[in-house]
């Protein structure tokens, strides 16, 4: 685990919220495996906190699902489930879906340039198969899309999700037969909110998010095979 996570808190919101976040990213990341024991003295040392706000913060990391309290093993990281990748990409899926009018009604010419730009960076990126680098630029061109919305208050919701999508977008973005189609798409995705199409806008949309979740499944149904194997 790197050492970065972990410095001496010195912003001023409340520690517990502070160690909540920076373990939620933690783990939502990988950095933090499904399986590893939390072990208050340990951590509350890592986050130079006392063990009081570390508690709080893992109560409401249970309450997210990303914890557990394990008999005789103390709070354990849960693994994703394949209920857990269903539930937040319906939930993803929902809330795109209602920005989608808007990014149609509110998209300049300059936006649509913007987007076009960020699409030939791929392209390179995508020709020395970086999937590295891919992936977080895939999901950087989502969030610029998906923030010429202007409705402020539906974005916040969005970026609450986005940890979350960000780690299942890797994992989907890993399998090969995924990627070209992917940036196809995203492609097509330009050129309906450039002609102002918001039906296949939509139709596509929707599909692009439920095949992006089909191979977070099949990447996390491969995970657990190999550790069982």
């Amino acid at each position: 685990m790197t050492t970065s996570l972990f410095q001496p808190m010195m912003e001023s919101r409340p520690i517990r919220e502070i160690a909540y976040e920076v373990l939620k990213h933690a783990i939502i990341t990988g950095e933090i495996p499904a399986g590893e024991r939390i072990v208050e003295t340990d951590y509350a040392e890592r986050l130079h906190i006392s063990r009081t706000p570390l508690r709080e913060a893992l109560r409401k990391l249970e309450r997210d699902g990303l914890v557990e309290y394990v008999l005789r093993r103390g709070v354990v990281v849960r693994a994703f489930t394949i209920a857990d990748v269903e539930e937040i990409y319906t939930i993803r899926n929902a809330l795109e879906m209602l920005t989608l009018p808007a990014i149609i009604r509110n998209a300049t010419g300059e936006d649509i340039a913007g987007l076009k730009e960020r699409l030939r960076e791929m392209d390179e990126v995508m020709a020395h198969g970086d999937i590295e680098t891919l992936s977080p630029m895939a999901r950087a061109f989502h969030s610029q899309l998906t923030a010429l919305c202007r409705q402020n208050r539906i974005l916040r919701v969005i970026e609450g999700q986005d940890e979350f999508i960000t780690r299942f977008s890797a994992m989907a973005i890993r399998q090969e037969n995924r990627r070209t189609q992917a940036h196809e798409e995203h492609y097509k995705l330009v050129e309906y909110v450039e002609k102002r199409d918001l039906e296949h806008l939509e139709k596509l949309m929707r599909k692009h998010i439920e095949r992006s979740k089909e191979n977070c499944l099949a990447a996390l149904a491969a995970q657990k095979q190999n550790r069982n194997g």
